[in-house]
């Protein structure tokens, strides 16, 4: 299972952890997999290239965390855009995806 969990304060998210894997099939076969990676790199990449927002991403092997070091709005739409297709990817496709949201 995708286990996702997603850090706010005050309201705004300030980061996320995301690990493991969706389990719907085979590596390199599961879609589910490739739908978090891709949506998990578009975020990232969003908010550290496109909008140059300072952050802290670690990497290691089925494993990615993002902390901001200053949200600002264009931020949190990635932040909740990133939420919000997990959530519909975890309803589409269930028990392959926990997501979690946590404040501060």
């Amino acid at each position: 299972m995708v286990t996702a969990k997603f850090t706010q304060k005050d309201g705004k998210l300030v980061a996320f952890d995301v690990s493991g894997h969706a389990g719907f099939a085979n590596a390199g076969e599961d879609i589910v997999c490739a739908g978090v990676s891709s949506a998990l790199q578009l975020t990232a990449n969003g908010i550290t290239e496109v909008v140059g927002a300072k952050a802290q991403v670690k990497v290691e092997e089925n494993w990615i965390s993002l902390k901001l070091m200053a949200p600002d709005q264009r931020v949190e739409d990635f932040m909740r855009a990133f939420l919000l297709q997990l959530n519909l990817l975890s309803e589409a496709y269930p028990n392959t995806i926990s997501v979690n949201v946590s404040e501060v």
